[in-house]
């Protein structure tokens, strides 16, 4: 038996590593064949398989695409909007996720299965009436348009909401004998402990509204956002392929970093709650 162990152990470690390497060309070769199909002349472009080596380069595609898409002007909205999203429903979350947590008021559970319930409705389901209230408060083709309606997010109520529940209750109550009321047990206690999660949250936030594409669609007119001005790109551009692919590459740096550099926190904010229900 032990000499079975031996022989099945190298193997299955063999099995291992080669999933890996096969799942790892799976995920890598399309971003790969999009970062150089984007670095080659659009005559070099379906020259295949030289097509995919790294040999006739050049930078041109992206200044040629950043000026013909505009996307410093759609970049620059995409980041305002999708800011003022992250810091919305961040505020809005941890407030709604304290009261759920920390306060006792009538029909909490109802009020609170609600809240989880709208995580069922698609956003297709809504754009109709939130677009009649965006139209009677004039709002068409402004950044509120793109802003209000995504200020709040069931998702980041209940993440937060199982953090606060792994705070004990007894701080709470220490807390109250001490004077300390609840904003300021909230701001001191509750929010530096659950700061994984409101990390994650926020880079939850940021990647939805960063690649909204049918709701700016809908209200917007001029002020468009990146993935609107991608759209346009691609149409206008139909026969020049690797310009499209620079300007997706452009709009996916901003998420790639921060993938990049959140990735722990990220990791921690999903974690953090999952020790109490």
């Amino acid at each position: 038996m032990p000499a079975i162990d031996k022989v099945q152990g190298p193997g299955r470690k063999a099995g291992r590593y080669v999933l890996l390497i096969a799942v790892t060309v799976v995920v890598v070769l399309p971003i790969y064949s999009t970062f150089i199909g984007a670095l080659k002349p659009g005559n070099k472009l379906l020259d295949f398989p030289r097509s995919l080596l790294p040999v006739d380069l050049t930078t041109d595609t992206f200044s040629e695409a950043w000026r013909v898409g505009n996307l410093g002007e759609y970049l620059t909205n995409s980041a305002v909007v999708s800011l003022a999203i992250t810091a919305g429903q961040i505020v809005t979350s941890v407030l709604a996720a304290y009261a759920f947590a920390f306060l006792d008021f009538p029909l909490k559970r109802v009020i609170f299965t609600l809240f989880l319930a709208t995580l069922m409705v698609p956003l297709e389901s809504t754009i109709l009436a939130n677009f009649q209230t965006i139209q009677t408060f004039d709002w068409i083709d402004t950044r509120r348009a793109l802003i209000v309606p995504f200020l709040a997010f069931a998702f980041g109520t209940f993440l937060l909401r199982q953090v606060f529940l792994a705070i004990p209750r007894e701080l709470r109550e220490a807390a109250a004998l001490d004077g300390v009321g609840h904003l300021r047990f909230l701001w001191e206690v509750a929010v530096p402990l659950a700061r994984p999660a409101i990390g994650a949250l926020g880079l939850f936030a940021f990647l939805g509204a960063w690649n909204q594409y049918l709701w700016p669609q809908r209200v917007t007119e001029d002020l468009r956002t990146v993935q609107i001005g991608l759209a346009t790109l691609r149409a206008s551009q139909v026969d020049q392929l690797n310009l499209i692919m620079a300007g997706t590459i452009i709009a996916a740096i901003p998420i790639f970093v921060l993938l990049v550099v959140f990735q722990a926190q990220l990791v921690r904010g999903l974690t953090a709650g999952a020790v109490k229900g």
